[in-house]
C-alpha cells in the first residue's frame, strides 16, 4: 500500500448526531448548521494507533466476499465486493448502482469498494470507524443505519477522498489539502499559514483537517444534487462549512479537474524616449506555484519584480539565470491578482515575459 494516509469516518459522526438529538429541544440532526461546536475530545475522533486500513486484509477480501467488476445501468464499470454477512439485501449490483450515480469523473474506474458489517468494517478501518479510504480502496458498512448514520453518508464522504486522491493540487497533496479549485476557494493555504487548518492530521486536529472538510463538502454537494438538503455537518469545524461558491468549486474539481499550469506570454519594446516602466497584471484565481521568466535585451540591467495587486508592494525580485534571462518562482496563497513590473535600465529593446500560473 502506498504511504497515502488512510481516511477514516470515525464514530464522532454518529456520537455528535446522537448527543445533539438528545440535547436539542425541537432541533433534529437534519437542521444542524455550522453552529456546532468546533472541538471534540480526541478519543471521539481518532482511531487507536495501528488500526488503519490494512492492505493485506483488503487484498484477501475478494477471495471470500462475492463481487468484482460490475457493469451498471450507465454502461460504466464499478468494482464492488459485499460481505455474505450482510445477507441478500445488499448486493454488488445495488452498491455499484449507488456509486455510479454519485457525482464522479474517470476516477470511478479505479475504485474498489467493500461493504461489510460494522464489525468487519472496524476490523479493517479501526475500532471507532464507520468507513475508511486509502489508495483507491473504499470500505463502508452496509447495514441500513447505525444510530441515524446511513451507509450513503459514509460512502459519499469516502468517495470524496477518492476524488481527492485522483486530483492534483501542486505544490500540495490534494488528499491532504483538497483539490485545487475547492482548496483555493476555501483559503486552505492561508488557513494553514494562520494555524487554523492542519492538512493530513487525523488526530487531535481532525476537525480542522482540510482533507476531511473537502470530503464533507463533496458529500453535501452530492446530496444537494440528489435533493437531500439536510446539510448535517458534525465532524468538521463549522468554519469549513461550504458557501455556494465552494459548492461550485467542488463540482469543478470533480467534473473539470485541474490538470496543469496555464502559461501566458507578454511582449514589450522599450525605446529611448518611451516609458521606463512596464506593468503586466496577472489574474491568479487559484492557489499554487507561480513561475515567471523574462528575456531581456543584450547587456540590459532591467529590473523584474513581482508586486502585489496594488502595484506598489514588491513581493519578490527575479534573478539572473543567464546573461539575458531572469526568473523567479513563488507560491500564490490567496492573492487573486498580481503585477509584474519590468523597469528598463541601461539598454532599451524588446522584453518578453512568460508566466506559468495555476
Amino acid at each position: 500500500m502506498s504511504s497515502v494516509p488512510v481516511r477514516r469516518l470515525a464514530t464522532a459522526f454518529l456520537l455528535v448526531v446522537f448527543v445533539l438529538l438528545l440535547a436539542g429541544a425541537g432541533v433534529t440532526a437534519s437542521r444542524i448548521t455550522p453552529t456546532v461546536a468546533t472541538s471534540l475530545p480526541y478519543g471521539m475522533i481518532a482511531d487507536p494507533p495501528g488500526t488503519g486500513l490494512r492492505e493485506q486484509r483488503v487484498a484477501q477480501l475478494p477471495v471470500s466476499w462475492p463481487g468484482g467488476p460490475v457493469t451498471t445501468s450507465t454502461g460504466e464499470t464499478v468494482t464492488v465486493y459485499v460481505s455474505p454477512s450482510l445477507g441478500g439485501s445488499v448486493t454488488p449490483q445495488s452498491e455499484a448502482e449507488f456509486i455510479v450515480h454519485l457525482t464522479h469523473g474517470a476516477e470511478i474506474s479505479k475504485l474498489a469498494a467493500y461493504f461489510g458489517t460494522i464489525d468487519e468494517v472496524q476490523s479493517l478501518c479501526g475500532a471507532q470507524a464507520l468507513g475508511c479510504y486509502g489508495d483507491n480502496q473504499l470500505v463502508s458498512f452496509g447495514e441500513p443505519t447505525i444510530d441515524g448514520v446511513t451507509p450513503a453518508e459514509v460512502v459519499r464522504h469516502e468517495y470524496g477522498h477518492h476524488i481527492a486522491f485522483n486530483r492534483l493540487n501542486p505544490p500540495w497533496s490534494a488528499i491532504d489539502w483538497g483539490p485545487k479549485n475547492w482548496a483555493s476557494n476555501a483559503g486552505i493555504c492561508q488557513r494553514v499559514t494562520q494555524g487554523s487548518a492542519f492538512p493530513g492530521d487525523e488526530g487531535s486536529h481532525y476537525d480542522q483537517n482540510p482533507g476531511e472538510a473537502w470530503a464533507e463538502t463533496y458529500r453535501l454537494m452530492d446530496e444537494r444534487k440528489n435533493g437531500i438538503t439536510t446539510a448535517t455537518w458534525n465532524i468538521v469545524s463549522p468554519s469549513f462549512f461550504p458557501s455556494e461558491a465552494a459548492y461550485q468549486a467542488a463540482e469543478r474539481d470533480v467534473l473539470q479537474p485541474y490538470t496543469a499550469a496555464r502559461t501566458s506570454s507578454y511582449r514589450k519594446v522599450f525605446t529611448k524616449k518611451g516609458k521606463k516602466v512596464w506593468l503586466v497584471r496577472l489574474q491568479t484565481p487559484l492557489d499554487g506555484s507561480l513561475a515567471l521568466s523574462a528575456r531581456l535585451p543584450k547587456k540590459s540591467l532591467d529590473d523584474v519584480a513581482l508586486l502585489s495587486a496594488n502595484g506598489r508592494t514588491v513581493l519578490k525580485h527575479a534573478a539572473y539565470v543567464g546573461t539575458r534571462m531572469k526568473r523567479l518562482t513563488t507560491t500564490i496563497c490567496g492573492q487573486r491578482s498580481l503585477v509584474v513590473r519590468v523597469t528598463e535600465k541601461g539598454v532599451p529593446g524588446p522584453v518578453s515575459v512568460t508566466a506559468a500560473t495555476p
